[in-house]
């Protein structure tokens, strides 16, 4: 990059132009004279999707009726498309469509859905199995779908029984169909872990799509971000402190061009016999995990693969989870709980390279 002009040449420049010195100094005032560009506007949308909440707001020259529409619209298509492709509540839904399927035959399915699949099938093979989108009957069986405690432990005849349909090579996904089949007619499929990041992943293209660069979109907690804010500053977005009750900043983050996913296990919990039973469940064991891991936040650059991940990296523990997380590569904080009430932090080496200020956290 040439070095600067000094500014004594554009003080000269100032000077011919005022004083009429040709018609290249007259064109220079003009341009020296033009008003300041008008200060950015938002635009902020909010609404209720996948059984959870969504936020966006968008950074834009001019908040015009016409801008806001199409951002409306566009975010509103894509959740819609999303949630009612991927959605296990759904008996129309490419998924609900599969888990009702009695057979191991085909059912076609959008790209959207194959693509989603094969995402979280790398997740599994590179966890070792710790995240797996057929667990769900396994949450179902301790409690969690209805949330109705249990009073004892689910009998071992029965985990076992579940534990023959749980295992995400049960699945095969044919992208060039696209379809997806079954090895054995009881598996049943939910995304709840990866599906609200592959919807801020969907919304933010629709909002580029759109010629806008700089955002922030929030889908049940799962964040992505782009440019600076309004303000002209990164991005500021908050880890919840894991506590069984009331919401609290533990510490935030300032995050540019980043995604960032956060799975715990201190909002779907219960006591039995003395021990907390967390939803989030290991399909290696088929029994709710029984580490002191509180959470698990990961920046990456697609949401999706942080929100598994972020599940991933909470099944495998406070002491598995660096180390794998280590070895792929990931930006992950992992927060331990002490009996005290404190928590012990743990950062992957990628973690600090991923945010804009030093460690900051919360009294």
């Amino acid at each position: 990059m040439p070095p600067p002009r000094p500014a004594p040449t554009r003080s000269r420049i100032l000077v011919s132009a005022v004083a009429g010195l040709g018609l290249l100094g007259a064109l220079l005032w003009g341009i020296w004279r033009q008003p300041a560009p008008a200060a950015p506007e938002t635009v902020l949308l909010a609404g209720e999707t996948m059984g959870t909440t969504f936020q966006v707001t968008v950074v834009v020259p001019i908040a015009s009726a016409d801008v806001l529409e199409s951002l409306r619209a566009g975010v509103e298509a894509e959740l819609a498309s999303v949630d009612g492709t991927l959605s296990h509540y759904r008996e129309t839904s490419d998924i609900g469509r599969i888990n009702s399927g009695e057979g191991t035959g085909w059912t076609a399915v959008a790209a959207e859905t194959v693509e989603v699949l094969e995402l979280a099938r790398g997740i599994s093979e590179r966890s070792g199995g710790a995240f797996d989108v057929t667990v769900a009957p396994l949450v179902g069986l301790w409690g969690f779908h209805h949330k109705q405690p249990l009073d004892a432990e689910p009998d071992p005849e029965q985990i076992a029984a579940l534990g023959k349909d749980i295992g995400y090579s049960l699945l095969e996904m044919d992208a060039a169909r696209p379809a997806v089949r079954k090895a054995r007619a009881g598996v049943q499929i939910d995304l709840s872990a990866i599906a609200k990041g592959y919807g801020v992943d969907r919304v933010t293209g629709a909002i580029e799509g759109q010629g806008h660069d700089r955002y922030l979109v929030e889908v049940g907690g799962e964040v992505r971000v782009r440019g600076r804010n309004a303000a002209g500053v990164p991005w500021r977005i908050g880890i919840e402190r894991p506590v069984d009750e009331g919401r609290d900043v533990f510490r935030a983050l300032s995050l540019i061009d980043a995604a960032m996913a956060t799975s715990g296990d201190y909002r779907s919990f219960y006591e039995l016999a003395g021990r907390r039973v967390s939803h989030t469940i290991d399909p290696r064991t088929a029994r709710p995990v029984e580490h002191g891991l509180a959470s698990v936040t990961v920046v990456h650059d697609r949401c999706a693969e942080a929100d598994g991940w972020a599940t991933a990296l909470m099944v495998l523990g406070p002491d598995e989870g660096p180390e794998i997380a280590e070895r792929e590569g990931l930006a992950a904080l992992f927060l331990t709980r002490n009996d005290d009430g404190s928590f012990d932090e743990r950062e992957t080496s990628r973690f600090a390279e991923r945010i804009f200020e030093p460690k900051e956290t919360a009294p």
